[in-house]
């Protein structure tokens, strides 16, 4: 009886003990509030400034996305690791929606999503946009990645529009071939303004992949060459300016498609390049952008065969993303998939199974799975049998919920750290 009660009084005081410092890192954001309202009330004038993500440092921010993670539901949690397009929120006739319906904020409440991606065809004027991606957020129990590709040449889902009177640039080829260092600031300083105003705060741009075959078609123009260390200083250069702005900036293709003849948008691809290849030309803009402090990276589907053990895309290897991203490049940002509806997906795997293996690669954000739901129910049961523990998916929660608290889409007085839902 005596040892029952001992053993009582050491759970309840450990318990306790974790609370106190659970209530310790929460308490550090309000007292930041409270020394900054009072300093601002010092000066001649007394004005209050409100306290911005911006302020805190990472310390600070790390804890409160680890509070946050740890006050999510589950329901909550799987839908973090999932990025959809528009027409997944409501598969209607036309991919063209340019308005957020009804359906669209039903399927965010059943299946919460952690972003949304927009492309041209739901972009049309930039009051129109920006009342869309206000009212996406507002549909969000949890603010969300608002991402576009918005690359610059060819891949310019905003720019390509001349209703948007967005500052239009060439491919990455000519912006390699002639810009400066200057101009190339200002790309990236003008690129995330503006993307800012129209309430996006991810673009999946710049490219880093090295263009070493003169016949690829998959990369192409969108390359900013063929010389890694002058590819290496561009990526450096977007990546600042583009996130001085707030917008977080997302490195890809993971490990680097500039090799490869085939294209995975149309079916599985094959590279033969080994990993000392990678390292001394593929990898080198991406340890330039993860030095940058990139927030995110996108891995592609191209299948290193000379490389990893299994065939698998790159995307769904754990020997890429986890041992060589992860671990060996040091990179402790988001990383994402290339779109999961391409053809080296969809041809080879379900929706639900490619989930699965992302999740299991160490994969934190699956982008367009070709089936929104039966991904997000797959993910789900295999939580639930085991296959996926909840502790591995709370690690990619962490990540994404600290990315949303460092750009400011999760305020400091956030009531994420008081509901349940």
């Amino acid at each position: 009886m005596i040892q029952t009660n001992a053993s009582g009084i050491i759970k309840r005081k450990e318990h306790a003990r974790k609370g106190h410092e659970r209530m310790k890192r929460r308490l550090i954001s309000l007292v930041l509030v409270l020394i900054l309202v009072m300093t601002a009330g010092c000066g001649k004038k007394s004005t209050t400034k409100k306290l911005k993500t911006e302020d805190l440092d990472e310390t600070t921010l790390q804890g409160m996305a680890k509070d946050i993670t740890k006050e999510m539901s589950l329901k909550n949690k799987i839908g973090q690791l999932f990025m959809v397009s528009v027409y997944q929120l409501d598969e209607a006739e036309s991919k063209n929606q340019t308005s957020v319906t009804s359906q669209m904020k039903k399927t965010l409440k059943k299946y919460p999503a952690g972003g949304v991606i927009m492309f041209a065809k739901n972009i049309n004027t930039p009051d129109q946009t920006k009342k869309m991606t206000d009212e996406l957020q507002d549909a969000s129990y949890i603010p969300l990645f608002m991402a576009v590709d918005e690359e610059g040449g060819q891949v310019s889902r905003v720019a390509s529009n001349p209703k948007m009177k967005m500052t239009v640039y060439p491919s990455a080829q000519e912006v390699g071939r002639t810009y400066n260092n200057k101009k190339i600031a200002q790309m990236g300083k003008t690129q995330g303004k503006e993307l800012k105003e129209l309430g996006f705060n991810m673009n999946l741009s710049p490219v880093a992949d090295v263009l070493t075959n003169k016949n690829n078609t998959e990369i192409g123009d969108r390359s900013f060459g063929t010389d890694s260390k002058k590819v290496a200083d561009i990526i450096t250069t977007l990546v600042k300016n583009m996130q001085k702005q707030q917008i977080s900036a997302t490195l890809k293709h993971f490990p680097g498609s500039g090799q490869t003849g085939g294209d995975t948008h149309r079916g599985s691809t094959e590279t033969d390049q080994t990993i000392n290849t990678l390292r001394d030309t593929d990898f080198k803009p991406f340890k330039a952008g993860i030095k940058a402090k990139a927030d995110a990276v996108m891995v592609s589907h191209l299948m290193l065969s000379n490389v990893t053990d299994e065939k698998e895309p790159s995307s769904l290897s754990s020997r890429v993303v986890s041992d060589i991203l992860r671990d060996e490049l040091e990179y402790k940002g988001v990383i994402m998939t290339d779109a999961m509806n391409m053809k080296a997906i969809t041809d080879n795997y379900s929706s639900g199974e490619a989930a699965v293996k992302a999740i299991q690669a160490g994969v934190d954000l699956i982008v367009m799975p070709d089936n929104y739901k039966e991904a997000y129910k797959a993910i789900k049961k295999a939580l639930k049998s085991g296959k996926i523990k909840e502790s591995r998916i709370d690690k990619s929660v962490r990540r994404i919920i600290y990315t949303k608290l460092k750009r400011g889409e999760i305020p400091p007085d956030t009531t994420l750290l008081k509901e349940n839902q």
